[in-house]
């Protein structure tokens, strides 16, 4: 299939300036630990399982003449090594902080605050929107500014009582809208965004719950759109790049083929598609529909997480010389419970945010986001 190479050039530039831009983040949490901030939690509860494979592969190697530091003491520290944001409200979008993935940026769905942490805190607000919780709506997603580290702009997709919007978020000052009258519904407002390039943002919206809405031309529900425009006031109507999206719209942009991929919920499917030059083209459903909430790509892979059946799915990555698609392997099962949206850094590591107070059992120490290392590339098993 044929994949524009200066997509995959815009995409990768744009992800290294964003690294460059969000790695500040990192001199934010990178001092000692302080878990104070950490203390939302509620009535304290069983941990979550420890995984001793991830700590062998993640945790660092002791000092022979250095015992490791203890743990900080609190409801909230989760003996697991791989979970690295404990304690956090239901959750939306998750990227990466850092180029290892120890520090993660998580949007809480319900309140509305871009929260960045790591493994025993802190947690720093570093923005907060006024939201529409009801339903799923809420903070849905987020994408900082490609000059971030100068302007320290975050974008954000946000239900109101009126409408689902995009709006630019800036320190000290009120969130000013840049697109809006973005349908919104009961269920179907989770979408998705990301900067293609400097000037072009891309983002997915859900249906709100009305399949009509998403085939019509005359309806922002439903859509994958390309936002050229950042200003405050008016602004032209987005370029739609894809109609007749379902409900739970997840993009995943592959840095090493340009390519994007997305999931989304439909009403009798769920489904992976990959965005062409001439439209959307599913690569794979599931009937039974897992409740896909989230994808990446990476190593020549596709991940896709589920909420139902809580697993981390694996397919391989379509290319010209191999173009079929095998059937999903499920990598990761039931072990953090309920999955949200997941993310994938140009290394191969994942992370994954739980959704456990939405839609599972939750622990004392959810929701949580987890750094997770796929066990091999299902190219291997091509």
């Amino acid at each position: 299939m044929g994949r524009p190479t200066a997509t995959g050039n815009r995409t990768r530039t744009t992800r290294v300036g964003t690294f460059l831009a969000v790695v500040s983040i990192l001199f934010m949490v990178s001092g000692c630990a302080d878990f104070t901030d950490q203390d939302r939690a509620k009535d304290a509860g069983a941990f979550s399982a420890n995984n001793e494979s991830a700590a062998k592969k993640e945790q660092p190697r002791p000092s022979p003449t250095e015992p490791p530091a203890p743990p900080p003491p609190g409801p909230c520290v989760d003996p697991d090594p791989a979970v690295i944001a404990t304690c956090l409200a239901s959750t939306a979008a998750v990227m990466p902080g850092d180029d290892q993935g120890d520090v993660t940026v998580v949007a809480e769905r319900t309140t509305g605050k871009i929260i960045t942490t790591k493994r025993y805190g802190p947690q720093r607000v570093l923005a907060t929107a006024p939201v529409d919780a009801a339903g799923d709506g809420g903070l849905i997603a987020f994408a900082f500014s490609p000059t971030y580290s100068q302007d320290r702009l975050i974008y954000a997709l946000i239900t109101t009582p009126s409408d689902n919007r995009i709006v630019r978020l800036a320190p000290g000052d009120v969130p000013k809208p840049i697109l809006v009258g973005i349908p919104k519904g009961a269920t179907g407002n989770m979408g998705s965004m990301y900067f293609r390039s400097p000037t072009e943002l891309v983002v997915a919206t859900g249906n709100a719950g009305d399949p009509a809405a998403a085939s019509s031309p005359a309806s922002l529900a439903g859509k994958i759109l390309l936002v050229t425009s950042f200003r405050s006031d008016a602004n032209p109507r987005p370029r739609v790049l894809a109609s007749g999206l379902g409900s739970n719209v997840s993009l995943c942009p592959s840095t090493a083929s340009g390519t994007l991929y997305f999931a989304d919920q439909g009403a009798t499917e769920d489904r992976l598609q990959v965005l062409e030059p001439s439209g959307p083209k599913v690569l794979w459903t599931w009937p039974d529909r897992p409740q896909i909430a989230g994808c990446a790509a990476a190593s020549g892979a596709i991940y896709v997480s589920t909420t139902r059946t809580q697993h981390i799915e694996a397919l391989n990555e379509p290319t010209r010389q191999k173009p079929a698609i095998t059937p999903p392997a499920v990598v990761l099962e039931k072990r953090y419970g309920a999955l949200g949206r997941m993310v994938a850094l140009d290394n191969g590591i994942l992370q994954f945010a739980t959704v456990n107070k939405e839609y599972g059992k939750p622990v004392s120490t959810d929701d949580r986001v987890v750094k997770w290392l796929p066990p091999s590339s299902t190219e291997d098993r091509t």
